[in-house]
């Protein structure tokens, strides 16, 4: 392949609409966190019983995460791009129609695997975004995606709520009407990014989490970027399975404090990733941009466990959202080192990967938190002591890692004969 041209008028107007896609698809899913507990509750009929289902649910959405990811992946670099997200646009639509009107807790549990799988297409947007930039922009491009992210994970709750107070299943409706919404779109603005020439022969030998793991462990540098990225999520668990409880506790703030707290953290990541990451990463490269990044991730973790009050916790946030640079920087990374016609099973792997740091995660925190608060405040920021920990693991494993080398007429340093 020669090298990826500067983007087609087509592809201009798609790069726009897979952001969009990001960002309606948390959105979406963001809508539905406030109430799916209440759902549950009201089915159960006993709220002790509806956290035993509420902690389930998440656990088996990261488990079709896991297993649907590299699969999901593997199918877009055998189909292109375009069919895999458009049929997840569609098939999420009509997933939180069965949520909105699951007559029992069996049905709303089959839509949020259903959710679980058509979910993991997210993979396929970075993917596409790989297929259609210069490796030395898309670090730039995936944090723009980051940025869409943190603005879904604001705007979905947020709405949610509101919605929530006027009927619970109304948020499952809207959340639906933006996943149809896009599928319709994108039928007339997304464009193929993967040209058949491109393409590999799908293989469930390497679609599933295992062979995900062999492709991640391939060569040296991809293994220590993939153990980087777990790291980095597995530390970021901390935050949605302790924040609110830490806050009630340690600062004694409720429902408003957290809701303006959440929304200071996505509008000062939004920065970061949008309108940071891309003059960081051309500045000092992408390698410098992670190491960086991580390191203010360690320093924002601790600023979080160790507050003594809520003044000197709301001067971290900033720091902590320089912290955003990480991943951008290691994706770009990532896909610098495989081939064009592997982006996809690259993205799923991620993806993969992410999951399984998303069912572990939870219980490991949760534990400790159980643990060090039963010792008064001042010691329920012991999660966040140990996340800054985990990441400290992961700044060591980074300091590894080689940086991208460019080569003149080459989107990506081959990695292996296609199939």
């Amino acid at each position: 392949m020669s090298g990826i041209p500067e983007l087609s008028r087509p592809h201009k107007a798609a790069v726009p609409f897979i952001f969009v896609t990001i960002c309606l698809d948390i959105v979406a899913l963001g809508l539905i966190i406030p109430v799916t507990p209440a759902l549950i509750a009201d089915f159960v009929g006993d709220v002790s019983a509806a956290g035993y289902w509420v902690g389930l649910f998440g656990s088996l959405w990261g488990v079709m995460q896991f297993i649907s990811s590299p699969i999901v992946g593997a199918l877009s670099d055998r189909f292109g791009r375009r069919p895999i997200v458009l049929l997840s646009n569609f098939g999420l639509g009509f997933d939180y129609l069965l949520m909105a009107m699951a007559p029992g807790l069996g049905w709303l549990l089959l839509g949020r695997l259903i959710n679980g799988i058509t979910s993991a297409s997210i993979s396929t947007a970075y993917a596409y975004i790989s297929d259609v930039t210069q490796p030395e922009n898309r670090a730039k491009y995936f944090g723009m995606m980051g940025a869409a992210f943190g603005l879904g994970f604001v705007l979905g709750p947020l709405l949610g709520g509101v919605l929530g107070d006027v009927d619970p299943r109304l948020p499952f409706y809207v959340a639906a009407g933006l996943s149809l919404l896009n599928f319709c779109y994108g039928l007339f603005v997304l464009p193929e990014s993967l040209p058949p020439e491109n393409r590999k022969r799908f293989s469930f030998r390497s679609a599933n989490p295992l062979g995900a793991l062999a492709f991640l462990s391939r060569n040296g540098d991809l293994l220590r970027l993939s153990l980087v990225n777990l790291t980095v999520n597995f530390a970021h668990q901390v935050l949605p399975t302790t924040f609110v409880l830490y806050a009630a506790l340690r600062f004694g703030w409720g429902p408003k404090e957290v809701g303006w707290t959440l929304a200071a953290v996505g509008v000062c990541s939004a920065i970061v990733q949008a309108g940071l990451t891309g003059r960081v990463v051309k500045a000092i490269g992408e390698k410098k941009a992670m190491m960086v990044g991580l390191s203010f991730g360690v320093i924002g973790f601790l600023g979080y466990g160790l507050a003594p009050t809520w003044q000197a916790y709301v001067v971290f946030i900033p720091l902590m959202s320089l912290w955003g640079l990480t991943g951008p920087a290691a994706q770009a990374l990532m896909t610098s080192k495989v081939a064009p016609q592997e982006q996809g099973t690259l993205q799923g792997a991620n993806m993969s990967l992410m999951s399984a740091a998303g069912i572990f995660a939870p219980l490991t925190f949760g534990a400790v938190f159980a643990v060090a608060s039963t010792h008064g405040p001042v010691t329920a920021g012991a999660p966040f002591v140990l996340a800054a920990a985990i990441l400290g693991i992961a700044l060591l494993i980074a300091a590894g890692v080689k940086a991208a080398i460019r080569h003149s007429g080459s989107g990506a340093a081959p990695s292996g004969p296609a199939h």
